[in-house]
């Protein structure tokens, strides 16, 4: 039986809040997981992800799922920002023990990997992103015929799979920068994030999806560059983050547990 705690507030005056996944068998050794959820900073919210939140915590993982701020009323940091403030206030909370810091892991979905990322860079937590995107100013300037569109196919009659992809991509990309400018892009770009702190790691990405596979290589170069190990699982087809979740989080969270497992050795 898993208990559910409902929009717990972390940030009054945003008035932000995240869902909480007890398991049953709650002790001070549980392993605590963070989840961000996808949506391209535009859309999507904890209440939607309650399937793997409770899935979570069924593997035995206290499970907080946080709501951040989401585009184009809030640009780049703000989510950023958000995801920070959350640990921060997890790490002080009555949720926590003053050595939790070393049970903590993270799973990020689409842009939450994102955000996991930036997050994996500054506290160490073990880390599995699900397509996180990486690569945004090098892209866009690679893309500058590419029309943004939510819906491209309703929007521009574009019936090309990859198309359609590349214009969200772009859309979602412009809409939480706020510019098309290079100097505000590459500040979003994963490469540009503080990764002195980065612990295990593991990226999962479909072969040909809408984050490209390409992007994430040339991230785990850079990573590999400053001797950071990554564990990269490609999986065939269109599949973006939660479309294969439900297939891969056995893999994900036994990456965590022996991570944690490994660290405590």
């Amino acid at each position: 039986m898993v208990v559910i705690k409902n929009n717990i507030i972390y940030d009054e005056n945003k008035e932000l809040g995240a869902d909480i996944y007890y398991p049953n068998d709650t002790t001070s050794e549980t392993k605590i997981l963070i989840f961000w959820h996808g949506g391209g900073w535009l859309r999507g919210d904890k209440k939607d992800v309650k399937k793997v939140g409770v899935d979570f915590a069924n593997a035995g993982f206290m499970t907080f799922i946080p709501n951040y701020s989401l585009a184009p009323a809030n640009h780049f940091p703000a989510a950023h920002d958000d995801a920070l403030h959350f640990v921060e206030w997890l790490l002080n909370s009555d949720y926590t023990d003053h050595d939790d810091i070393k049970n903590i892991v993270q799973i990020g979905a689409s842009v939450g990997g994102t955000m996991a990322l930036y997050v994996a860079g500054k506290y160490g937590f073990p880390t599995v992103t699900w397509s996180g995107p990486v690569e945004y100013a090098n892209w866009i300037k690679q893309h500058q015929d590419v029309k943004a569109s939510p819906q491209a196919k309703q929007d521009f009659g574009i019936t090309d799979p990859a198309q359609i992809r590349a214009s969200f991509y772009k859309y979602f990309t412009l809409a939480y920068a706020g510019s098309d400018k290079a100097d505000v892009l590459q500040k979003l770009d994963a490469q540009s994030y503080d990764f002195s702190k980065l612990g295990k790691l593991m990226m999962l990405n479909s072969t040909d999806e809408l984050t490209p596979l390409s992007t994430t290589l040339d991230f785990i170069k850079f990573l590999a560059k400053e001797n950071h190990g990554v564990q990269l699982l490609v999986i065939p087809g269109h599949g973006h983050a939660m479309d294969y979740s439900q297939d891969y989080i056995d893999e994900s969270l036994d990456f965590l547990y022996q991570t944690i497992k490994r660290q405590k050795q």
